[in-house]
């Protein structure tokens, strides 16, 4: 039988830093995976100054080229069924907390529980788990990582459709401390770049159910993180984002369980579909 898997993130470039190489393991594998974003991140930050005019503030065109980006880290993790929430434009960048992009009419943030287009969003992800029929679906936690509004709000939207339609598990992206500590431990941070710590990494999680080894996949994991190149830049084991803090790359990519089929008693578990049966 063929597994599937469903992967639920806000903006492009989330997929390939908090499980890019689980999604290219899994691939690999043989098994089905669709990943679902739910806008373009069009309040981004850019990075390369030549690209400086597509911020929102001037062209008001990042969207469309990071959804190139995103087609690319797509082709290089090999995933294949990417839909964007909705349909292309249906939802916009909501921005960070308190940011005048929030008030946009299509802001993701408005999708969220007590949000006018909440109903909406969800009957969107239920069509979508429908189709697909995932036995897993991989999203975040209830912070969202770090606290990104649209994180926060794709978090809600996952659970709420995933209980509407029975999706047999329901896993949150998180970084176990042992990982983050030993990731730390062995990375020299490049001069020029500021050194980071456990909190500046994000997704950090104090319990973990399943661990995967994505050493294999670093070279695809490596592509997908390159293809975004007005969010992040590569450096030698590991990339910085537009604040210049560095950061490793992970062999390993860890989730906790948010509903569903608990995995089998024991160590912890070193596959997503572990203990599932159809």
């Amino acid at each position: 039988m063929t597994w599937r898997l469903l992967a639920v993130h806000a903006h492009p470039d989330d997929e390939s830093i908090t499980m890019g190489g689980t999604l290219a393991r899994y691939r690999r594998s043989g098994a089905q995976v669709t990943l679902v974003t739910c806008n373009l991140g069009e309040e981004g930050e850019i990075i390369p100054p030549e690209l400086h005019g597509l911020e929102a503030d001037g062209a008001d065109q990042l969207g469309g080229y990071r959804l190139a980006e995103l087609i690319a880290a797509c082709s290089a993790l090999g995933v294949t069924d990417h839909r964007l929430l909705g349909g292309l434009g249906c939802y916009r960048d909501s921005g960070m907390v308190g940011t005048p992009s929030a008030e946009h009419p299509r802001a993701f943030i408005h999708a969220g529980v007590d949000g006018p287009r909440h109903a909406e969003a969800v009957a969107q992800m239920v069509a979508v788990i429908t189709e697909v029929r995932p036995h897993v679906l991989l999203t975040y936690e209830a912070d969202g990582g770090y606290g990104h509004p649209d994180h926060v709000t794709a978090h809600r939207i996952c659970l709420e459709a995933a209980e509407r339609t029975g999706v047999p598990r329901v896993l949150a992206v998180g970084r176990g401390a042992a990982v983050i500590e030993q990731a730390l431990a062995d990375f020299v941070t490049p001069d020029g770049l500021l050194e980071p710590t456990a909190e500046d990494l994000g997704y950090l999680s104090t319990t973990t159910d399943v661990t995967i080894d994505i050493a294999v996949e670093a070279e695809a994991h490596l592509a997908a993180l390159a293809a975004h190149r007005t969010q992040l830049t590569l450096i030698p084991g590991g990339f910085t984002l537009s604040n210049n803090i560095a950061q490793p790359l992970l062999a390993q990519e860890s989730f906790r369980l948010l509903s569903g089929t608990p995995f089998p008693s024991g160590p912890v578990a070193q596959d997503l579909f572990a203990g599932l049966t159809v």
